[in-house]
């Protein structure tokens, strides 16, 4: 089969290029090498959909945030993703810093923020008590919010693939070779024909890009490291806080999460692309600079530390570049989630630009529900377990998932293959214990409704076994 588009890589940058796409006539494949999607850079990030006011006045990340905002809020409505806007600030705590501050805010005036304001330490204090008391000012931009990063770019690649994209899981891309009709690549163990690509590997896209036309950039990986506390922390701060950011980052933060708790956060240290430990150095300085902003985290709560990989390149820019038929989406660190929605609208337009021929289908799925029992009131509970006793059963304790929506997240059109995949679609396993009750249960039922062996079931990547026979 001779594909029209493919797209390599399936985190929040690869499923938003796929959701755009499937709007059209296109006969479109996404390859991604790991077994399920979002399992890069979009899985432990901080989660943020920033206002637009760091990237510098002109650039592409400035343009593309920006506009990325609004569409990310209608998006998450439209396919079920928690979101919730609760606006940040930029906290300084010095002379210097508060001349940041204002430099940040004429940036994002430039840039077309709406809305910010620099509120005075009296005022910051106003709306968040446990900041430091030697707080000066603080930029406070109401339009920033918080997301779920991988249902978000699950949601979209699913809505894709109920559109008619294909999706391929550990279909690594090893070689890509120039034909009359396109492209040849090799992926996985097949060979997959295309007349287009479009590039999205993130800490990978320059590996990709080389496989294909001559070398032009670097990724330049770097991690970061988090705390994810308890719920009983979630309600330390309100907003997103910043510390002024510097030229290795937006600095340490501390915020809210989606599903309530609180998450502090990143460092940053140069890595290898696969690096995600987190080290005992890593946390200390984190956890150090995070009391600078709240004194008062009670970092005893700690239910998860993580680390997340950043695709920093040589280039200050986003990298969204047309090479004739072939479109690199590269280099897209932060604010890359918060960017995702604008730079698959740019991407599409770009392929127009070069000869994509772009023609709509006349019917098109752009909606999507997921069942979350904890959110429903008592009448809806006693409707859905009416028709279905099993989202009666309560399978994660720590936070209320039932077997209904487990099974619910099997069926769905990316089909999970792990425990993580379970956790990442319903939550199952997010909670105090971190799967420590529920696990056994989750591989039972995804051994059962997937008509495997317990021992096929992973925990997270590939060859990650939780059950193998005793060897005598």
């Amino acid at each position: 089969m001779m594909y029209d588009v493919a797209i390599v890589g399936c985190g929040v940058i690869g499923s938003s290029i796929a959701y755009r796409l499937s709007k059209f006539d296109l006969k479109t494949v996404v390859l991604e090498k790991e077994n399920d999607v979002a399992m890069g850079c979009t899985r432990a990030n901080s989660a943020i959909i920033h206002a637009g006011y760091d990237p510098a006045e002109g650039t592409l990340m400035a343009k593309l945030n920006v506009r990325s905002v609004d569409l990310t809020k209608d998006l998450c409505k439209k396919l079920d993703v928690p979101y919730a806007q609760i606006g940040s600030l930029v906290l300084a705590f010095s002379d210097e810093e508060s001349a940041h501050v204002q430099r940040l805010y004429d940036r994002g005036v430039a840039n077309g923020v709406p809305d910010l304001k620099i509120l005075s330490a009296e005022e910051v204090k106003a709306i968040e008590p446990n900041v430091a008391d030697n707080v000066t000012c603080a930029l406070y931009a109401p339009t920033a919010a918080v997301v779920n990063p991988w249902e978000y770019a699950l949601a979209l690649a699913e809505t894709a693939v109920t559109n008619g994209v294909e999706l391929r899981l550990e279909a690594e891309v090893k070689a890509i070779a120039r034909t009359d009709a396109g492209y040849a690549i090799t992926a996985g163990d097949d060979t997959i024909e295309t007349k287009y690509i479009i590039n999205a590997a993130g800490t990978e896209a320059a590996l990709v890009h080389d496989m294909a036309l001559p070398h032009s950039f670097e990724i330049l990986p770097s991690k970061g490291a988090y705390y994810l506390l308890d719920k009983s922390e979630g309600t330390r701060t309100k907003h997103v806080a910043f510390q002024c950011p510097t030229k290795v980052g937006k600095g340490v933060l501390v915020s809210p999460t989606v599903h309530g708790n609180l998450i502090v956060g990143p460092n940053a240290v140069d890595c290898a692309a696969g690096d995600t430990s987190a080290s005992s150095d890593d946390l200390a300085f984190v956890r150090k600079m995070a009391t600078k902003s709240i004194p008062s985290i009670d970092f005893r709560q700690n239910i998860r530390n993580f680390a997340g990989v950043r695709p920093n390149s040589t280039n200050d820019d986003f990298i969204i570049e047309a090479h004739d038929s072939f479109f690199d989406v590269a280099g897209i660190k932060s604010p890359g989630l918060a960017s995702a929605a604008a730079i698959a609208e740019y991407v599409e337009q770009m392929m127009a630009d070069n000869g994509v021929r772009l023609t709509g289908k006349p019917e098109y799925t752009d909606t999507r529900v997921q069942p979350r029992f904890k959110e429903m009131s008592h009448e809806e509970r006693a409707e859905i377990v009416k028709k279905d006793p099993k989202f009666g059963r309560v399978i994660c304790r720590c936070e209320t998932i039932t077997e209904g929506e487990i099974i619910d997240s099997i069926h769905r059109p990316i089909v999970p293959r792990t425990v993580d995949a379970i956790k990442r679609r319903c939550c199952a396993g997010m909670g105090r214990c971190q799967g420590g009750f529920c696990g056994p249960r989750v591989v039972e039922i995804l051994a059962r409704e997937l008509g495997v062996s317990r021992q096929d079931i992973d925990k997270d990547k590939t060859g990650s076994y939780i059950v193998r026979e005793r060897e005598d």
